[in-house]
């Protein structure tokens, strides 16, 4: 793809992370958003390429924090070309045996933040004939007992779908990517399982949607490790 600007939601890490380094290596113009501010300061620098990358200190899940990012980078880099709902987390518990206090954020990041991020970049995306993606997982196709999780990413499955059929009119491709087991600080604590990827395979799928010739709409990329049968 020729040279574009990207927004990337959750980016100071994981794949959010992989993704940003990969499309500066390309040669592209890239935002990211991060709660923490040390923490983004520490990617900002560590990624190097000032004059293409734009660090923002945003909740995902907060409305005029969402709409800021969006309007600032657009101000920054003159477009947008494309956006990528990353920011999720999980609290690691069940329902049945969990802390409800800790579920409101979960829930409201990693549902409501692409739905935020959608629509405030949607107008953009339309104007530059852009892509929207958001990354889901294989557990919002798959279900588990109990995962309180795989029910927000169920959610994010059914919200690539009708966004989807939103944007396909106005000129906008969406695609849901589903990582499997990945290798990310989702796992810190628990222990990441042996077959788990690096993020790096996930951040070049990413790449391969926001590749895609004009007048192609790549809907839904999954991308589990060999081995990983569920």
């Amino acid at each position: 793809m020729s040279s574009t600007t990207v927004l990337i939601t959750g980016a100071t890490s994981g794949i959010g992370a992989h993704t940003a380094r990969l499309l500066l290596d390309r040669g592209h113009r890239v935002a990211v958003t991060g709660r923490d501010e040390s923490r983004l300061k520490g990617f900002l620098d560590e990624a190097g390429h000032p004059d293409r990358l734009l660090g923002l200190v945003a909740d995902a899940a907060d409305w005029q924090a969402t709409e800021s990012a969006v309007t600032r980078t657009v101000e920054h880099f003159g477009a947008l070309d494309a956006a990528v709902a990353n920011a999720g987390f999980m609290t690691g518990d069940s329902i049945g045996a969990g802390d409800p206090t800790s579920w409101a954020p979960m829930v409201l990041t990693n549902v409501l933040g692409p739905a935020l991020l959608a629509h405030a970049a949607l107008p953009h995306l339309e104007a530059t004939g852009g892509r929207l993606v958001l990354v889901g997982s294989v557990v919002g196709l798959k279900n588990s007992p109990g995962n309180l999780y795989s029910a927000t990413k169920w959610a994010v499955t059914g919200l690539a779908e009708n966004l989807r059929m939103h944007a396909t009119t106005r000129g906008v491709g969406v695609t849901l990517v589903n990582p499997g087991l990945i290798d990310t600080p989702f796992w810190r604590g628990a222990g990441v399982p042996p077959l788990a990827l690096s993020p790096q395979p996930i951040a070049e799928a990413i790449c391969f949607a926001l590749d895609q010739p004009a007048g192609v709409d790549l809907n839904t990329l999954t991308v589990r490790p060999l081995g990983q049968p569920v």
